[in-house]
């Protein structure tokens, strides 16, 4: 009997995920990392008032979510300033990338990103076939004025950018913003993600103009609200754009626990900036290890550092590898010159005392080596 007959495009895609998850990494090694600090997750969990929804709502899980996602679509947009038709919520960012490809993207259409920024947003670029030009980074961060240049060489009907950039950790200022959103040509969207935007200073967040058709800017519950298990994003748009996701979004995809987890979340005003102060904290415990180990850090607007290894990436690569096995899970940059850099996540103090013990070992086998 012959199999399922794929699509050309399917059937040209490799078999593969943008990330291989820490639960794979420990399955293959046959222990548990002693400290998981690789995936930008918050370890210092969610708001106890958003535990206490999430545990009241798991009663009736039998329930499906509210496929309009209403009171938390109308708590952003009164969080916001904007009208509940300018929000629309998803199963995380990574889910509404997909749809917002799916809208925008066939064999064929031009994407333009910045290489080495984030991989799933190229992997569903990829999954609709549209054709991925890049930029590099400049002095190690996105450079909107080159990504915008390429837009426009290139004819880009989609272009991406993260403000601040995983997976180095720098942001812009809202000026640099603005400058950006004004420089989109013609029939292009720019797709701003704001996943770390709770971490940065003062001064990064652009000011919402939600009828502004050239932006679409992604928010996440993943990163500062600590529920990255619970898969629940959202986007700030025009809103014909946000009336369009209904057309191919799955109406059942944020769970009624996620969805009232995101709704305590978002209220608890006070625990977002508890977790921000312990980010600020372990951010510079983590600066001072690598200091102490003849490292140097790049300053970082989220919640995670990257460390500069002071090689090239074979060389960051074998210190990675030598603190996973030393049971310590970091992940590290792609894209060269990048990828001289392992990238650390915010930790509570038993795992930065586990980071600390590890990396002069990692690094003196890397350098043996």
């Amino acid at each position: 009997m012959t199999g399922p007959i794929y699509t050309p495009l399917v059937e040209s895609l490799p078999s593969t995920v943008p990330f291989v998850g820490p639960e794979t990494q420990e399955r293959e090694r046959g222990r548990e990392f002693t400290a998981r600090i690789g995936a930008n997750e918050s370890v210092f969990g969610p708001s106890p008032k958003a535990i206490e929804a999430m545990t009241r709502a798991a009663a009736e899980i039998w329930k499906y979510g509210d496929p309009e996602n209403h009171d938390l679509r109308h708590a952003l947009a009164a969080h916001h300033g904007v009208k509940p038709e300018n929000i629309t919520v998803g199963e995380g960012i990574d889910g509404m990338f997909g749809y917002l490809n799916r809208m925008l993207v066939e064999p064929g259409v031009t994407v333009a990103t910045s290489l080495g920024a984030y991989p799933t947003f190229n992997f569903h670029v990829a999954g609709y076939g549209g054709r991925l030009v890049t930029a590099p980074y400049v002095d190690d961060r996105e450079d909107p004025e080159s990504l915008i240049a390429l837009a426009k060489a290139e004819g880009a009907r989609l272009i991406y950018f993260a403000n601040p950039d995983n997976p180095m950790g720098g942001f812009w200022e809202a000026a640099a913003m603005k400058r950006m959103i004004e420089s989109v040509p013609d029939g292009a969207l720019l797709c701003l993600d704001e996943a770390y935007i709770d971490f940065a200073p003062e001064g990064a967040a652009l000011e919402i103009d939600p009828d502004d058709t050239r932006v679409i800017r992604f928010r996440t519950f993943s990163k500062a609200h600590g529920m990255a298990g619970a898969r629940v994003a959202y986007a700030i748009a025009a809103a014909p754009l946000v009336t369009a996701f209904d057309k191919v979004r799955n109406h059942f995809g944020v769970n009624r626990v996620a969805q009232a987890g995101a709704l305590a979340a978002l209220a608890d005003r006070e625990w977002l900036a508890e977790v921000k102060r312990r980010v600020a904290e372990a951010r510079a415990r983590i600066s001072k290890i690598a200091e102490a180990n003849g490292l140097t850090t790049l300053p970082s607007a989220t919640n995670f550092v990257a460390i500069d290894c002071g090689g090239d990436g074979a060389f960051a690569k074998a210190v990675l590898d030598g603190l996973i096995a030393r049971d310590i899970f970091v992940r590290m940059p792609f894209v060269a010159p990048q990828n001289r850099c392992i990238r650390v996540s915010a930790g509570r103090p038993a795992d930065l005392d586990a980071f600390e013990a590890a990396l002069p070992g990692a690094l003196a086998d890397a350098r043996a080596g």
